[in-house]
Protein backbone atom coordinates (compact mmCIF):
# COMPACT_ATOMS: atom_id res chain seq x y z
CA UNK A 1 0.00 0.00 0.00
CA UNK A 2 1.50 3.02 -1.04
CA UNK A 3 1.93 6.22 1.82
CA UNK A 4 -0.26 8.87 1.35
CA UNK A 5 1.71 11.96 0.24
CA UNK A 6 -0.23 14.56 2.66
CA UNK A 7 1.50 17.66 1.19
CA UNK A 8 0.89 17.06 -2.58
CA UNK A 9 -3.15 16.34 -1.31
CA UNK A 10 -2.99 19.56 0.01
CA UNK A 11 -1.22 21.52 -3.23
CA UNK A 12 -4.14 20.08 -5.29
CA UNK A 13 -6.97 20.94 -2.63
CA UNK A 14 -5.48 24.76 -2.91
CA UNK A 15 -5.14 25.02 -6.58
CA UNK A 16 -9.35 24.57 -6.19
CA UNK A 17 -9.35 27.45 -4.07
CA UNK A 18 -9.86 31.25 -5.09
CA UNK A 19 -9.43 33.71 -2.27
CA UNK A 20 -9.38 36.49 -4.19
CA UNK A 21 -12.69 36.05 -4.96
CA UNK A 22 -13.65 34.60 -1.25
CA UNK A 23 -11.28 33.27 1.24
CA UNK A 24 -12.54 30.21 3.30
CA UNK A 25 -11.96 30.09 7.17
CA UNK A 26 -9.36 27.53 9.12
CA UNK A 27 -9.51 27.01 12.27
CA UNK A 28 -5.69 26.25 13.25
CA UNK A 29 -4.46 24.42 16.06
CA UNK A 30 -1.22 26.09 17.11
CA UNK A 31 1.26 24.61 19.48
CA UNK A 32 3.85 27.37 19.64
CA UNK A 33 4.96 30.92 17.63
CA UNK A 34 8.10 28.85 15.65
CA UNK A 35 5.87 26.41 14.32
CA UNK A 36 3.10 28.28 13.19
CA UNK A 37 5.03 30.85 11.63
CA UNK A 38 6.02 29.18 8.64
CA UNK A 39 2.07 27.56 8.56
CA UNK A 40 1.15 31.29 8.82
CA UNK A 41 2.57 32.74 6.06
CA UNK A 42 2.02 29.79 3.41
CA UNK A 43 -2.10 29.66 4.39
CA UNK A 44 -3.10 33.10 5.18
CA UNK A 45 -2.85 33.62 1.19
CA UNK A 46 -5.54 31.08 0.86
CA UNK A 47 -7.45 31.49 4.20
CA UNK A 48 -8.99 33.61 6.69
CA UNK A 49 -6.90 31.84 9.44
CA UNK A 50 -8.63 31.59 13.30
CA UNK A 51 -5.39 30.52 15.35
CA UNK A 52 -6.41 28.33 18.36
CA UNK A 53 -3.94 28.16 21.49
CA UNK A 54 -4.93 25.18 23.21
CA UNK A 55 -2.38 23.32 24.84
CA UNK A 56 -2.79 21.96 28.38
CA UNK A 57 -0.10 20.10 27.95
CA UNK A 58 2.61 22.20 28.45
CA UNK A 59 4.07 22.75 31.60
CA UNK A 60 5.31 24.46 33.33
CA UNK A 61 2.69 26.84 33.96
CA UNK A 62 5.07 29.77 33.10
CA UNK A 63 6.42 28.19 30.10
CA UNK A 64 2.52 27.63 28.79
CA UNK A 65 2.05 31.57 29.64
CA UNK A 66 5.57 32.54 27.82
CA UNK A 67 4.11 30.20 24.55
CA UNK A 68 1.09 32.26 24.30
CA UNK A 69 2.40 35.47 24.44
CA UNK A 70 4.95 34.74 21.73
CA UNK A 71 2.22 33.57 19.48
CA UNK A 72 0.12 36.60 20.34
CA UNK A 73 3.12 38.58 19.68
CA UNK A 74 3.76 36.80 16.19
CA UNK A 75 0.53 36.87 15.07
CA UNK A 76 0.31 40.96 15.21
CA UNK A 77 3.78 41.05 13.38
CA UNK A 78 2.88 38.60 10.59
CA UNK A 79 2.26 40.49 7.41
CA UNK A 80 -0.55 38.04 6.74
CA UNK A 81 -2.46 37.62 3.27
CA UNK A 82 -5.84 37.68 4.95
CA UNK A 83 -6.77 39.07 8.47
CA UNK A 84 -5.43 36.10 11.14
CA UNK A 85 -7.45 36.10 14.56
CA UNK A 86 -6.41 34.60 17.94
CA UNK A 87 -8.02 32.16 20.82
CA UNK A 88 -6.85 30.99 23.43
CA UNK A 89 -7.98 27.98 24.55
CA UNK A 90 -8.28 27.24 28.45
CA UNK A 91 -5.50 25.62 30.13
CA UNK A 92 -6.52 22.79 32.33
CA UNK A 93 -3.31 20.67 32.43
CA UNK A 94 -5.58 18.04 34.34
CA UNK A 95 -7.28 17.45 30.98
CA UNK A 96 -4.12 15.94 29.90
CA UNK A 97 -2.51 14.30 32.74
CA UNK A 98 -6.20 12.60 32.23
CA UNK A 99 -5.64 11.70 28.63
CA UNK A 100 -1.90 10.30 29.13
CA UNK A 101 -2.97 8.16 32.35
CA UNK A 102 -1.17 4.83 32.40
CA UNK A 103 1.37 5.95 29.73
CA UNK A 104 3.41 8.15 32.38
CA UNK A 105 6.36 5.72 31.40
CA UNK A 106 6.37 5.48 27.46
CA UNK A 107 9.00 7.21 25.54
CA UNK A 108 7.79 10.55 23.39
CA UNK A 109 6.97 9.78 20.05
CA UNK A 110 4.36 6.81 21.23
CA UNK A 111 0.82 6.53 22.06
CA UNK A 112 0.89 9.41 24.98
CA UNK A 113 1.57 11.72 22.08
CA UNK A 114 -0.83 10.26 19.89
CA UNK A 115 -3.59 10.61 23.06
CA UNK A 116 -1.98 14.15 23.11
CA UNK A 117 -2.43 14.43 19.42
CA UNK A 118 -6.54 13.56 20.29
CA UNK A 119 -6.95 15.90 22.92
CA UNK A 120 -5.93 19.15 21.52
CA UNK A 121 -7.03 18.60 17.55
CA UNK A 122 -10.64 17.16 19.53
CA UNK A 123 -11.19 20.53 20.99
CA UNK A 124 -9.72 22.26 17.80
CA UNK A 125 -12.75 20.49 15.64
CA UNK A 126 -14.79 21.25 18.30
CA UNK A 127 -14.40 25.20 17.90
CA UNK A 128 -14.19 25.12 14.06
CA UNK A 129 -17.74 23.45 14.28
CA UNK A 130 -18.89 25.93 17.02
CA UNK A 131 -17.75 28.77 14.67
CA UNK A 132 -18.59 27.71 11.58
CA UNK A 133 -15.22 27.04 9.93
CA UNK A 134 -14.65 25.48 6.54
CA UNK A 135 -11.68 23.43 7.71
CA UNK A 136 -9.68 22.42 10.69
CA UNK A 137 -6.14 21.64 10.68
CA UNK A 138 -2.77 21.79 13.13
CA UNK A 139 0.63 22.96 12.69
CA UNK A 140 2.12 19.61 14.35
CA UNK A 141 2.66 18.33 11.51
CA UNK A 142 6.03 20.72 11.34
CA UNK A 143 8.10 18.93 13.38
CA UNK A 144 10.54 16.56 12.75
CA UNK A 145 9.35 14.74 15.44
CA UNK A 146 5.71 14.42 15.12
CA UNK A 147 3.56 11.49 13.10
CA UNK A 148 2.38 13.90 10.56
CA UNK A 149 0.22 9.92 9.22
CA UNK A 150 -1.07 9.63 12.68
CA UNK A 151 -2.01 13.67 12.97
CA UNK A 152 -3.69 13.16 9.25
CA UNK A 153 -5.73 9.79 10.59
CA UNK A 154 -6.98 11.51 14.06
CA UNK A 155 -8.12 14.41 12.07
CA UNK A 156 -9.93 12.69 9.32
CA UNK A 157 -11.45 10.96 12.40
CA UNK A 158 -12.81 13.86 14.06
CA UNK A 159 -13.74 15.58 10.63
CA UNK A 160 -16.21 12.61 10.18
CA UNK A 161 -17.55 13.05 13.45
CA UNK A 162 -17.87 16.60 14.18
CA UNK A 163 -18.54 17.31 10.32
CA UNK A 164 -15.71 20.14 9.82
CA UNK A 165 -13.17 19.61 6.39
CA UNK A 166 -10.02 18.06 7.80
CA UNK A 167 -7.25 20.36 5.97
CA UNK A 168 -4.22 17.45 4.89
CA UNK A 169 -0.69 18.60 5.85
CA UNK A 170 2.41 17.36 6.73
CA UNK A 171 3.95 21.05 6.96
CA UNK A 172 7.61 20.09 7.14
CA UNK A 173 7.30 18.87 3.41
CA UNK A 174 8.57 21.96 1.16
CA UNK A 175 11.10 23.17 3.33
CA UNK A 176 8.55 24.14 5.79
CA UNK A 177 10.06 23.02 9.02
CA UNK A 178 13.57 25.60 7.51
CA UNK A 179 11.58 28.22 7.23
CA UNK A 180 9.84 28.00 10.04
CA UNK A 181 13.55 28.50 11.69
CA UNK A 182 14.68 31.21 9.64
CA UNK A 183 11.31 32.93 10.57
CA UNK A 184 12.25 32.36 14.02
CA UNK A 185 15.16 33.92 13.77
CA UNK A 186 14.37 36.60 11.70
CA UNK A 187 11.34 37.85 14.67
CA UNK A 188 13.48 36.77 17.23
CA UNK A 189 11.06 34.68 18.90
CA UNK A 190 11.74 32.65 22.29
CA UNK A 191 12.29 28.85 20.89
CA UNK A 192 12.04 26.37 23.38
CA UNK A 193 13.69 23.15 23.37
CA UNK A 194 11.34 20.27 24.61
CA UNK A 195 8.35 19.67 23.35
CA UNK A 196 6.26 20.53 26.49
CA UNK A 197 4.89 18.51 28.69
CA UNK A 198 6.47 16.97 31.35
CA UNK A 199 7.41 13.82 30.14
CA UNK A 200 9.29 15.34 27.32
CA UNK A 201 10.90 18.03 29.51
CA UNK A 202 12.40 14.69 31.96
CA UNK A 203 13.13 13.10 28.72
CA UNK A 204 15.18 16.02 27.46
CA UNK A 205 16.48 17.74 30.49
CA UNK A 206 16.44 14.95 33.73
CA UNK A 207 18.37 16.89 35.61
CA UNK A 208 15.33 19.45 35.81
Amino acid sequence: MNKRNYQKELDQLLLQLNPEIEAPTLLLHSCCAPCSSYVLEYLSAYFRITVLYYNPNIYPEEEYRTRAEEQKRFIAALPAGHPVDFIEGAYVPEDFYRCARGMEQLPEGGARCFACYRLRLEEAARTAKEKGCSFFASTLSISPLKNAEKLNEIGEQLAREYQVLWLPNDFKKKNGYKRSTELSREYGMYRQDYCGCVFSLRERHPER
